[in-house]
């Protein structure tokens, strides 16, 4: 007869330093893991302090009150009758860990610390942490005292082990250690370990979970076993969304998925599972041979059973089948992760709700919807009676109605959290951006206003007149090139400065009981971040951009998914339109255009930054490539023209992406100085450096050499 076993894995909402709400969360989860009859119950990583406590991971306070939030799980003996893989970070001879805490019926069985640690990107672990280098070396810790008083033990077994029980072996992965060659699992495996946990912090980019999918799935695909993965889920306190997906695979096949974007603080996965279907797939001879050089693991043993230690036949206990793995489209990544970040931010803020300056172009339109989205996503929890979103709800919209009021429809929620404002110039702004603006926010529900700037716009620029006698002109007017952008400039700031304004007083203004701001959201792309075609300090200046980090053929992609699927005819209209900063005037012979400005396509861009961050290209390594894939389309000489032209609005414009404002990431060429993308702000003049000259012979030659063969044909 099989060996069956209900096992657990979850995802949790947790928040860097949410010491009781992240203890209730894991408690919550254990609960229902035990309800639903499983004997082992996984967690994220660093789930009891929240994976984003960043420098606070070099507190003495981090460990002690980890440690006080663990001895509250092991004293509860509602938790007990369930195997518990629970992460924290330990302090082991005076170095800190970012570790797992192996804990049976109010028992710690092992700590497990990570091996390998993520320090690429957006992680930095090893400013916090150190790896466990000592494969399969273990250890004793001797417990803090209010511990021990718990356990009635002084020492536990730290380092690289497993967990043996009557019926199974357990390993502990965390989360960087799937991702590397040689990962733990396979020697695990090859020494018998039948069920892998695997605990992470992982976030949320566009199109990452076919990739996370896929090494899970390999995991057990070549050496058998059972892997659960557990992951954060929710905005932790930084730029990230970590997107869930807990995942139950049995032998490459997933059994169980956990959701990727929710609004739900925990959600649990469950799968039943035949060990002795790990037995009978490990039955090859050439596994048995190289299970014999695997080097050996301490086990730590329990009497704890995860099957029924009776053996007796239970027809309610069914295996778990293979299903479907669910992704989704990119599109639908962008309408739901930053959705569901931008209400974790909402709600944890404690602000009224968001202030958008709608321009009328696709960049704000997108950021609009997103926040509509946002929208439908709450309306959905609310159908599902989901009370800590309703609860929030009350407390954020219901600010403007009576008590016990909830929204019935996304437009309506909309109206009472999202601000828009249309900010004109006379001569610059035209009728079609205007209603554009007034039409999608009335199609989504926003509260909108209308107004022109021009009144400020002069009075600022009346400041130099007044001063040096001097009239600044627009090029259309005659003015020079620096005229032409102050003036631009001008606009551009004043239109920053008034946002916050409004968001400050809007809530007043419509008499919200409570008080509170609203948050200003962002909308420069990742594609003019990258070029620097943005003003420092303008209305892209705000306290959250969420679409920072995505570029403008997605936006694209997503404004005509969200056109269908959400019934927003008025799209078609930002789909069709010219993008356009409408920072000059507008002449019978000239509207100004983004992708003239900038000279140089938004796709074109996106190839420059995936070339630059992603595939780790400087300028003439770039124009190599670039000879290739654009040998149909362009010239060698233009091709080199494009990416010398990248390249020194690039390095002009560095010091812009020091203020960025912190956006959601999305994408892996985001120009994110803060975190992800670390370069300097000072960068010698392009077009005097090496790299260019060295592209400027190649050309040369490439012209020469076409010039011969064109000769001799002749």
């Amino acid at each position: 007869m099989g060996r069956l076993m209900t096992v657990a894995t979850c995802s949790l909402n947790q928040w860097a330093l949410d010491w009781q709400g992240n203890l209730e969360r894991i408690k919550e989860s254990i609960r229902q893991a035990k309800k639903a009859g499983a004997t082992l119950r996984v967690g994220p990583e660093l789930e009891i302090c929240g994976y984003s406590c960043a420098d606070h991971f070099l507190e003495s306070d981090l460990y002690l009150h980890s440690w006080e939030m663990l001895a509250e799980i092991l004293k509860d003996d509602e938790l007990h009758g369930i195997l518990l893989d629970v992460g924290m970070p330990v302090m082991h001879r005076n170095n800190r860990y970012n570790c797992r805490i192996l804990i049976v019926d109010g028992k710690i069985l092992l700590i497990r610390p990570k091996m390998f640690l993520a320090n690429d990107g957006n992680y930095r672990e090893y400013r916090w942490f150190i790896p466990w280098k000592r494969p399969t070396h273990v250890e004793e810790y001797y417990l803090p005292r209010m511990i021990e008083k718990i356990v009635g033990t002084q020492k536990v077994p730290i380092g690289d082990a497993i967990i043996s029980t009557p019926d199974t072996c357990i390993g502990a992965e965390t989360c960087e250690e799937l991702w590397c060659p040689q990962s733990p699992h396979i020697n695990m495996g090859l020494n018998g370990v039948e069920i892998f946990t695997n605990s992470s912090g992982s976030h949320h980019a566009l199109r990452k979970l076919d990739i996370r999918l896929r090494l899970m799935a390999e995991a057990t695909r070549k050496n058998g076993g059972v892997y659960l993965y557990a992951n954060e889920q929710g905005c932790s306190g930084d730029r990230l969304y970590y997107d869930g997906s807990a995942m139950i695979v049995i032998n490459g096949e997933v059994v169980a998925q956990g959701s990727q974007f929710s609004l739900n603080d925990v959600e649990v996965v469950t799968a039943v599972v035949d060990i002795e279907d790990v037995r009978a797939y490990r039955s090859s001879s050439s596994r048995g041979m190289q299970s014999l050089d695997a080097p050996p693991y301490q086990r730590i043993e329990t009497a704890f059973n995860l099957s029924d230690p009776s053996d007796d036949f239970n027809p309610q206990l069914i295996p778990s089948k293979p299903q479907l793995i669910h992704t989704h489209k990119p599109e639908e990544e962008i309408a739901l992760g930053p959705a569901c970040y931008l209400w974790d931010y909402l709600r944890r803020s404690k602000a009224a709700g968001f202030f958008i300056p709608l321009s009328g172009g696709i960049d704000s339109c997108a950021t609009a919807v997103i926040v509509f989205s946002m929208c439908r996503e709450v309306m959905k929890a609310i159908g599902e009676g989901n009370q800590q979103v309703i609860a929030d709800v009350q407390r954020i919209a219901g600010a403007y109605e009576k008590e016990g009021w909830l929204p019935a429809t996304p437009q309506e929620l909309c109206h009472n959290i999202l601000h828009t404002c249309y900010m004109g110039m006379s001569a610059q702004s035209s009728a079609e951006t205007r209603n554009r603006a007034r039409d999608l926010a009335k199609e989504i529900g926003a509260y909108h206003t209308n107004l022109d700037i021009d009144t400020v716009y002069d009075a600022e620029k009346n400041l130099l007149t007044q001063a040096t006698g001097f009239t600044p002109k627009f090029k259309v007017h005659g003015g020079t090139v620096s005229e032409n952008l102050a003036l631009q400039n001008i606009q551009a700031r004043t239109r920053m400065v008034t946002s916050y304004y409004f968001a400050q007083m809007l809530p007043t203004v419509r008499k919200r009981e409570g008080g509170g701001g609203l948050l200003v959201l962002g909308s420069a792309n990742v594609d003019e971040s990258l070029r620097g075609y943005l003003t420092k300090y303008d209305c892209s200046s705000a306290d959250i951009n969420p679409i920072g980090s995505i570029s403008k053929t997605d936006l694209k992609a997503f404004v005509n998914w969200a056109m269908t699927n959400f019934q927003l005819d008025i799209l078609k209209d930002f789909i069709n339109a010219t993008p356009t900063a409408e920072l000059e005037p507008i002449t019978t012979s000239y509207v100004q255009s983004d992708e003239a400005d900038m000279g140089m396509t938004y796709a074109e861009l996106s190839v420059f930054g995936k070339l630059r961050k992603e595939n780790k290209l400087g300028p003439f390594g770039m124009f190599q490539r670039l000879l290739h894939d654009w040998k149909d389309m362009y010239s060698p000489r233009e091709v080199a023209d494009k990416v010398k032209r990248f390249h020194h609005y690039y390095a002009i414009n560095r010091h812009k992406m020091t203020t960025l404002t912190p956006s959601y990431h999305a994408e892996g060429y985001s120009p994110d100085d803060n975190r992800f993308d670390l370069r300097p702000f000072l960068y010698p003049a392009f077009f005097e450096s090496w790299s260019f000259r060295r592209i400027d012979e190649e050309v040369e030659k490439m012209e020469r050499r076409a010039g011969g063969k064109e000769g001799a044909e002749a």
